[in-house]
């Protein structure tokens, strides 16, 4: 009952980026373009929360009677993804967060309505199912819903993980998630029981500034932080928009310790929004083909470390 009464509950997450491989101990299943929340539901309600224990249900009001293709009270995990043309749109997913307005939100809810594809279910019927094994949990999960356009299952298969990534690739999609099959689920944790093989990778970065390259391109200033301090770790430009610009909050302080080559134009900004970047992954370079696919509100730069692993 604490786990749901109390909001208590956090996402397990994925810990790395792996090369496809094939395994009968492993299920597989597409990973969405969407945006991660636990959704709370009991018999005539539904509550929306992200990774930060952000209510989300004023973004996305056209979620708010899924409760009734859901049996009994429980907390299930999934993704809110936005479709255009059969396929997940970040972009369109991403405008909807970044709203306020009441009446423009639901225009957008007409429009481009969400749907929420659950993968997991961490408590059923005042009931805990976090020391479950994986399999157990998704069994009662297909048992739980009834599928309409607003929620649906996400769908696996078993051993073939090469298969599914090889189509993912096919049709343009993010990629895949593996996940062990006797795995329980660990809130708040990364473990090697899930991982990820994405198409594109993709990084979380603090934005520290932005450099006008003329007419309407600017290039954004990327960070991290390590050991207390920002760490210059280079730009992105495609993908980056006036209204990207127009959220920063202009500060006229150089944030890192020295002056980063290359960023003598820089307009220095406070270093409160996070963003991901979507890149062709290489391993001799950080990036290649860098992209801004957004802004997110769902972590906190405290959270944008360095990865001490990768450095020598």
């Amino acid at each position: 009952m604490e786990l749901y009464e109390n909001r208590s509950a956090s996402p397990m997450l994925i810990a790395q980026q792996m090369e496809a491989f094939d395994d009968p101990d492993w299920i597989y299943e597409l990973k969405m373009d969407g945006f991660r929340c636990l959704a709370y539901i009991d018999k005539d309600t539904v509550d929306f929360r992200n990774k930060r224990n952000m209510q989300m249900l004023s973004k996305f009001p056209e979620l708010a009677e899924i409760y009734k293709n859901v049996n009994g009270k429980c907390i299930l995990d999934g993704e809110i993804v936005v479709l255009a043309g059969g396929v997940p749109d970040f972009y369109r997913l991403q405008k909807r967060t970044m709203l306020t307005d009441r009446f423009k939100i639901e225009m957008e809810a007409k429009r481009f309505p969400a749907s929420f594809v659950a993968f997991d279910c961490i408590y059923q019927k005042n009931q805990e199912l976090v020391f479950q094994s994986l399999m157990e949990r998704k069994h009662k999960l297909s048992t739980m819903v009834t599928e309409n356009d607003r929620i649906a299952v996400s769908r696996y298969i078993e051993k073939e993980g090469l298969a599914l990534y090889r189509a993912a690739e096919t049709r343009e999609l993010e990629g895949v998630v593996a996940k062990r099959k006797e795995s329980l689920y660990l809130m708040g944790k990364r473990t090697k029981d899930w991982v990820k093989f994405k198409r594109m990778a993709d990084e979380d970065f603090i934005v520290a500034g932005y450099i006008p390259k003329g007419g309407h391109t600017f290039s954004l200033v990327l960070a991290k932080y390590r050991l207390g301090s920002l760490v210059y770790k280079g730009h992105v430009t495609s993908g980056v928009t006036k209204d990207t610009v127009a959220r920063l909050e202009e500060t006229g302080r150089n944030p890192f310790r020295m002056l980063p080559t290359g960023n003598e134009n820089a307009v220095w900004v406070e270093p409160g929004l996070v963003c991901v970047v979507e890149y062709m992954p290489n391993t001799l370079q950080s990036f290649r083909q860098p992209v801004f696919k957004g802004f997110r509100d769902d972590i906190s730069p405290e959270e944008v470390q360095v990865n001490e692993s990768n450095l020598k």
